[in-house]
């Protein structure tokens, strides 16, 4: 009998897949997640709703009700939502629609890995433009793109995982009316820049928006996203979009946390962008490192110093950060998600102690 692995396509075989090292500290800065738990008052209200549910039936196939919220928390039609199993499977459902053998994809990159990862493993050809040296996005590049390629997708995440920039509005809407293709905006951290692009879905019918409870909603544990997109582009990405894909608990938990959102989340995120804006100012006065400026919950660094002794020597203090040099470009680079104050304090006290050791 052949080996059975080699039924698997070649293309798929070759990816790396998407990853985590598992380690524990008493300081975890590596995943992007929100340092405070969402409150326990949407908690309670979360398990009192509960109550009322029958658990032995399944939750409904897309229900009317979330949508409604969803509509009106995100100022956008309820006939033009999903919502789904965290974000990463919307992106999936996107391109199991669109992608494929003979069709090209379009990112740029350093980016989530995911896309890359999803579309190969569809089939499709992946078209990569870099990010500038500023690791800014090259709009300009971008626009040569998609007419020399002409992509049945340009995935845009901004602001992007893991530097921290945004695309301008101008430069989003000349890659709207470049391309014959669909344009995927993943707005996953879009609450810690102020910005979103929710407002030009009215105008551009090949705009898809993606969001996430994960981040700024402090529910990473209960994977919530939502789509936001023309209503008859909806209708054909949830034909991708599996049966009761996303359970009751996350369904009730997602209406209490939008409901409270004002009074209970949304502090939590300007304390975020606070202690970010503070991080940055601190990281920069380390030699030997050099912080890139963010608009999300994260802050992307440049190391002159060895990436794994600064890794193990981090550790060894109990501080968890991330990897991300196996990123184009970023081979110098680790990511830090923003902490809490005192979360933050450790960190910095550490890469401050470890410059002075290593440098």
């Amino acid at each position: 009998m052949s080996d059975p692995v080699e039924i698997i396509k070649d293309e798929v075989r070759t990816l790396r897949p998407y990853s985590l090292v598992s380690q524990r500290a008493r300081v975890k800065l590596n995943q992007n997640e929100n340092p405070w738990d969402v409150s326990k008052e949407i908690k309670e209200e979360t398990f009192r709703r509960l109550q009322g549910h029958v658990w032995s039936r399944y939750p409904g196939l897309q229900t009317l009700e979330l949508n409604e919220r969803l509509a009106r928390f995100s100022g956008w039609k309820p006939e033009g939502i999903i919502a789904g199993n965290g974000s990463n499977e919307l992106i999936q459902a996107v391109l199991m629609v669109t992608a494929g053998s003979g069709r090209r994809v379009l990112i740029s990159e350093p980016t989530f890995t995911l896309y890359r990862q999803v579309s190969t493993v569809l089939g499709s050809e992946v078209v990569s433009v870099s990010f500038t040296p500023q690791l800014t996005y090259d709009a300009d590049t971008l626009r040569k793109s998609i007419a020399a390629t002409q992509p049945s997708v340009t995935i845009i995440c901004s602001p992007n995982n893991p530097t921290g920039c945004v695309i301008s509005r101008s430069d989003l809407i000349g890659l709207l009316e470049a391309t014959n293709g669909l344009v995927v905006v993943d707005e996953a951290y879009f609450e810690f820049s102020g910005q979103s692009v929710v407002p030009l879905l009215e105008k551009y019918s090949n705009l898809i928006v993606l969001r996430t409870f994960s981040k700024a909603m402090a529910m990473a544990a209960l994977r919530i996203g939502y789509l936001l997109a023309a209503p008859e582009l909806v209708a054909e990405i949830a034909k991708a979009v599996l049966p009761y894909n996303l359970n009751i608990v996350s369904q009730t938990a997602s209406e209490a946390a939008m409901e409270m959102y004002d009074a209970k989340l949304s502090g939590l995120v300007e304390m975020i962008c606070s202690e970010r804006d503070r991080l940055h100012a601190e990281l920069e006065r380390i030699p030997n490192l050099t912080a890139v400026p963010s608009q999300a919950n994260f802050i992307l660094i440049r190391s002159q110093l060895p990436l794994k002794q600064v890794f193990d020597e981090l550790l060894r203090r109990e501080i968890l950060v991330r990897d991300v040099s196996s990123y184009p470009m970023l081979q110098e680079y680790f990511r830090i998600s923003v902490g809490t104050p005192k979360e933050n304090d450790a960190l910095l006290e550490a890469l401050w102690q470890i410059s002075k050791e290593l440098g």
